[in-house]
């Protein structure tokens, strides 16, 4: 009988697709151990995280009752000395407008969060809208409050606030419009994150301790309870919705974490192999890394690369300017400038992972509305050069250059018709303008006659953003004549094909 089951189980496995989302496998998948050597010899980046390109992330929790400042209001509400965000004293608003922290602490916003609204289905159809490939809900933020139907706190969404496991809802609604679903996790800088600073305060009340955490030694590591809480909710996240995507916020690459690295690393791809399918695991730290940086996606906060990067990586950042969760008086960048960034980050072989605010009733603001729908348009009309393209050569040229690094937007200048961006699927270049002539007139430099990145001379350009062209390879450039008006706004793109030796 034990010869019978072990037989029937190894004729399971070959049925076990590739980890990468590959076909079938020629041998039995085998699970990997805690070991960066054993991750490596089972992991790669799956293809249809690198085609996607493209990606929804939400802050949505209750620090969208207050609106104010920033996302990190709770944090900033127990400040006195340090509340003001973006220009604003959470603090002080927080006593003016609620009361004394005795009085009205953090908690007293959950059961506002009622997210009355919500509707998974309506906000799955504007991702779609926009021509986002997945969508990356933040299941737990510092705050401490569970975005999902969490089995080790009774601080969530389930229990409190909204009530229903608004999670589940959008999962099922996002996988059933064929999108990939994956969550985000920042646990692990809760420990610290509500200061206790005034026996007053609720922060300091036994009966919420469970809520705001322990007081702990500045600089201090975390201890051991706290990590067995961490993994006990990080691992809940990942059985109860088998994400597609696992994102983790800068603390747990913070001192004190480094035996939960391998550890979660092994656990989470295995539950991939479990799944049957390919899934991405994404850090932040880029110096001293935490992970071994050819076994996970690189996500660089608010920043990007300067150069092509052999890995594949991503960017995320939010449409608005201060926040990422709702607040009154967000400034928003424009679609324009985020399709900008979008073309520049898909050139260098990243992803974008943009960030919206809902409302603490589920509804998601006009202006993050209006920015999707653009951006949809946009791609509906171009972005054959985007999803399931490669980088170029080269990933562009042009006199606007990007700042590189975490925080690091708010350097980089509007970019101009002069500067050009390079993708490429199979033997077809994709050459994407930042702006518009205004004469419609493009060169680029870098597809002169005899220039040293491609040998054979241009066949065809054709330009599908819309219109009519007419182009001729000089020993300056390739200059491209647009005929008429330009066809849309942000960015436009050439499709580009070469002269084969049967040509000739």
């Amino acid at each position: 009988m034990k010869k019978m089951i072990v037989a029937i189980y190894g004729l399971s496995l070959l049925s076990v697709p590739v980890f990468g989302g590959g076909g079938p496998l020629e041998k039995p998948a085998s699970k990997m151990e805690p070991d960066w050597d054993s991750i490596r010899s089972h992991y790669q980046c799956p293809e249809w995280f690198r085609d996607a390109k493209f990606g929804i992330f939400l802050h949505w929790g209750p620090y969208s009752v207050p609106a104010y400042g920033s996302e990190k209001y709770p944090k900033y509400m127990y400040y006195p000395t340090r509340g003001e965000r973006n220009g604003m004293d959470i603090y002080s608003h927080h006593i003016k407008t609620y009361g004394d922290l005795s009085a009205f602490g953090y908690k007293d916003f959950i059961p506002l969060f009622k997210a009355e609204k919500f509707d998974a289905t309506e906000w799955v159809n504007l991702f779609n809208d926009a021509g986002a490939k997945y969508v990356v809900p933040v299941a737990e933020h510092h705050d401490g409050f569970a975005m999902y139907d969490s089995k080790y706190t009774r601080w969530n969404v389930v229990n409190m606030g909204p009530k229903r496991d608004t999670m589940r809802e959008l999962a099922d609604a996002t996988r059933k419009a064929g999108l990939k679903f994956g969550v985000s996790s920042h646990f692990a800088n809760h420990r610290g994150y509500f200061s206790k600073k005034d026996p007053g305060w609720d922060t300091n009340d036994p009966h919420y301790q469970d809520l705001y955490w322990k007081k702990i030694e500045r600089g201090s590591k975390p201890s051991r309870e706290f990590m067995e809480l961490w993994w006990n909710r990080t691992t809940d996240i990942i059985d109860q919705y088998e994400p597609d995507l696992l994102w983790f916020d800068f603390g747990l690459d913070k001192p004190g974490w480094d035996s939960m690295h391998k550890r979660i690393l092994a656990y989470y791809y295995n539950k991939g192999i479990d799944w049957k399918k390919g899934v991405v695991f994404q850090d932040k730290n880029m110096k001293n890394a935490s992970f071994p940086e050819d076994l996970i996606v690189l996500d660089i906060e608010r920043g990007r690369m300067s150069e092509i990067r052999k890995l594949p990586w991503q960017t995320d950042t939010a449409v608005g300017k201060f926040s990422w969760g709702y607040i009154q008086g967000e400034q928003y960048k424009t679609s324009d400038y985020l399709l900008d960034e979008l073309i520049d980050i898909v050139s260098k072989n990243g992803c974008l992972l943009l960030n919206i605010g809902p409302k603490a009733d589920g509804t998601i603001p006009e202006e993050d509305k209006a920015i999707l729908r653009e951006m949809g348009a946009w791609l509906k009309l171009n972005g054959e050069a985007i999803y399931g393209s490669r980088p170029w050569k080269i990933y562009g040229e042009g006199p606007t250059k990007i700042s590189a690094g975490h925080h690091s937007e708010q350097e980089n200048a509007d970019n101009v018709s002069a500067d050009i961006r390079f993708t490429q699927k199979g033997d077809t270049l994709y050459a994407i303008s930042l702006g518009w002539p205004e004469d419609g007139a493009f060169n680029i430099t870098s597809l002169a006659a005899g220039n040293p990145l491609e040998s054979r001379p241009v066949k065809t350009v054709e330009f599908i953003s819309g219109g009519a062209v007419v182009w001729k390879q000089t020993p300056q450039g390739l200059a491209i004549q647009v005929q008429g008006d330009k066809p849309c706004e942000a960015a436009y793109v050439f499709r580009i094909n070469y002269k084969s030796f049967s040509d000739e």
